[in-house]
């Protein structure tokens, strides 16, 4: 709202935002719709929508303001009131915000995350009250930058207690730029999992003409209602075009472009399956199942938040692992280049990793290694200084993209023993390690 001089004059006048108002200066008359301030705008100016849908700003001090009549105010965005059919399929949707609930914000004049309500969501998606029951849960509303572990506890404990409470599936959307962590985590957290647990949102905000958001969010709700599919992953834009979404693994899906709608890829493997508006479903040969046995899904959420993950380039300063263990880290994710490099026998010896990797093992961290090419696996046997970094307890981990590493590792020593997690972090326990790459089966 306007305040201050503006504000004031506002106030004796009797106009509010949505109100038609006439402004005169300079001999210039303008009529049109007082629209709310924008944040970022100047304290000095009003905004007035035109007749032909353009805003201006008008600077208030010289010049003169009558109201011509009432407005409606800014109208509220309509909400959903879906009448659920009993017949079909109860899905739980876990909304936590991101894009795919975002709208222009008039305050700021852009685009504000998380501004949408659920119920707005699915005012401007009718299709799913014909695919599935819709039950709507709402435990935050954040970008997803600033989701941390404490989110992903949240979201596994609210997606247990959905399919625990008769869901056939659920559907989680939030903000792309770390779905894929949460995919992890999800995967990692919850045993059991008997039921498609997918998580979904939109490159392209809802209100715009070329969100993918509707497409992304009805894909969703097919797979969870109707697949027999018994895994967590993401089920986002397969093409550019409208056309279907892939179902990808939660441990080995990567967001791979800022802004296209296809912007999530498999790494290292095949979508699990792709679907159609029209709920039609084709499946990739391996996944795990729905089972006709009736099992209890637990979560495992304890997560240790003294991990990091670090990347080595070009005269990288190793001592940055002294800083984190000096901070009380236990344990390190270091993406390496190509099979798992890192300066090992510099020139400048003050570069070389490997005195700060064992002394950071010294004293207690676990440190695993992964490939900044994504594609591939880390191999310590081909070169000779690989040897040398394998050599130092360092813990290779084949195929697993460093993100997921990275989410694993605060899984595991949150729930295991040192020992244990040391033991499982090159171990396959949720999709995340492929025991052999066919590279005719995903786009390089």
């Amino acid at each position: 709202m306007y305040s201050g001089e503006i504000g004031k004059k506002l106030k004796e006048l009797g106009i509010n935002p949505g109100d038609k108002i006439k402004v005169e200066y300079d001999n210039v008359e303008i009529e049109g719709e007082l629209m709310p301030k924008t944040e970022f705008g100047s304290p000095d100016t009003i905004i007035v929508k035109l007749k032909n849908g353009y805003n201006v700003g008008i600077g208030f001090k010289n010049s003169r303001i009558t109201k011509v009549s009432s407005g409606k105010g800014i109208p509220e965005f309509p909400k959903a009131s879906m009448k659920p059919d009993p017949k079909l399929p109860k899905v739980s949707l876990i909304y936590t915000g991101g894009t795919i609930g975002s709208k222009i914000d008039y305050k700021t004049g852009g685009v504000e995350e998380s501004k949408m309500s659920p119920e707005e969501l699915l005012y401007i998606v009718p299709e799913l009250s014909k695919i599935a029951r819709i039950v709507i849960r709402n435990p935050f509303s954040i970008p997803s930058e600033e989701m941390s572990h404490s989110e992903w506890k949240t979201i596994a404990n609210e997606v247990a207690k959905e399919l625990n409470d008769g869901a056939r599936g659920v559907v989680v959307t939030m903000g792309t730029d770390t779905m894929h962590y949460l995919s992890s985590a999800l995967s990692f957290m919850l045993n059991n999992l008997n039921a498609p647990v997918v998580v979904t949102g939109a490159q392209r905000s809802s209100d715009r003409g070329s969100s993918d958001a509707f497409v992304n969010l009805i894909c969703s709700v097919q797979i969870a209602a109707k697949s027999n599919i018994a895994e967590v992953g993401v089920c986002m834009h397969a093409t550019s075009s409208d056309d279907q979404c892939h179902f990808i693994k939660g441990t080995k899906v990567r967001k791979m472009h800022s802004s296209r709608r296809d912007a999530f890829r498999p790494i290292n493997d095949r979508a699990i399956a792709h679907v159609t508006k029209e709920g039609e479903i084709k499946y990739a040969e391996n996944y795990s199942k729905i089972s006709s046995k009736k099992t209890k899904l637990s979560a495992k959420t304890d997560f240790d938040s003294k991990i990091a993950i670090v990347k080595v380039f070009p005269g990288s300063d190793p001592t940055i692992l002294d800083f984190y263990i000096d901070k009380g880290y236990d344990g390190f994710i270091i993406e390496a280049t190509g099979l798992g490099h890192v300066p090992t026998n510099p020139s400048k010896k003050e570069y070389s990793w490997i005195p700060s990797i064992k002394k950071a093992i010294a004293k207690g961290a676990i440190v695993g290694i992964t490939t900044q090419t994504l594609y591939g696996r880390v191999n310590p046997n081909v070169y000779t200084n690989l040897r040398i970094v394998s050599g130092t307890g360092a813990i290779y981990c084949e195929d697993m993209l460093p993100e997921t590493a990275f989410v694993k590792l605060g899984w595991l020593l949150a729930n295991y023993d040192k020992k244990k997690a040391k033991e499982l972090l090159n171990k396959n326990l949720a999709g995340e390690i492929n025991e052999r790459i066919n590279y005719d089966e995903f786009l390089l």
